[in-house]
């Protein structure tokens, strides 16, 4: 093809693949927040198919006698089953896994803390709220505005401005005699 063999264009696609793919890793944050909003478009998915098919294409030309059509078609299958695996049970996973880990104001309503810094009556202490992403302190202040002693447990009624607003927490218990 234009006077250059097939593998040769191959293996300078393999190249600039890769390439792309470092810098891609290094400006990813920036490139990701540009494609967000347009679904099928991951350039992490796209090159990993050019590298995966242009390596696969440019191995079956060197070491088999395949047709160039035959060896493009099978280096494209190849390629989007190595892509698709990649992006199911990489990349997915680790978005989400990603965005999990942070909490917002909304989440912490109905969850149970304990006081290490009492609560003054008018006032503000603090609480720390044991959940999958670790201990969280947080400003506390009595939600009908009562005091409450260290080491009481709170329940989170409504959190605001970096304020949760508590009350003392009264689980109920059984005894089975």
């Amino acid at each position: 093809m234009f006077g250059v063999e097939l593998e040769t264009i191959y293996l300078i696609t393999l190249v600039l693949a890769g390439c792309i793919t470092i810098v891609y890793l290094l400006f990813s944050e920036i490139l990701d927040g540009a494609f967000e909003g347009v679904p099928l478009i991951d350039p992490a998915v796209i090159l990993s198919f050019i590298t995966i098919g242009s390596a696969g294409a440019y191995l079956f030309e060197k070491f088999t006698s395949w047709s160039t059509i035959f060896v493009l078609i099978i280096a494209s299958i190849i390629s989007t089953g190595i892509t698709a695996i990649i992006y199911f049970f990489v990349l997915i996973p680790i978005r989400s896994a990603e965005s999990s880990l942070a909490y917002t104001e909304e989440s912490l309503g109905g969850q149970v803390g304990r006081v290490i810094v009492p609560i003054p009556v008018d006032g503000f202490g603090e609480i720390v709220i044991e959940s999958v992403n670790g201990i969280i302190s947080k400003r506390a202040t009595g939600f009908d505005n009562e005091a409450i002693e260290y080491d009481e447990e709170v329940l989170i009624i409504e959190a605001k401005d970096g304020t949760v607003y508590v009350k003392k927490y009264e689980s109920l218990q059984f005894n089975i005699n």
